[in-house]
């Protein structure tokens, strides 16, 4: 995972799930963010400790987890 270099997780912060670079700031939110519209520009004045590159990189897991993969339906 080491594609990944500013997404962290740790038991201890929120829950074990993927944050932004040790803080509290969850790949989720942020992908619900650009989802509901806001650029990155406004996520950054929203939460000024996040930088564009920690947006791309959360965009970028997120394409990734969702990765479709096709199995073969098996033949009668």
């Amino acid at each position: 995972m080491s594609r990944f270099e500013r997404i962290t997780f740790a038991p201890d912060r929120m829950g074990g799930r993927a944050c932004i670079r040790g803080t509290r700031v969850t790949v989720s939110l942020l992908v619900g963010l650009v989802a509901q519209g806001m650029s990155t520009s406004e996520i950054i004045d929203a939460y000024p400790y996040v930088e564009a590159e920690d947006v791309r990189e959360a965009l970028r897991y997120a394409a990734w987890l969702a990765e479709e993969r096709a199995e073969p339906l098996p033949t009668a």
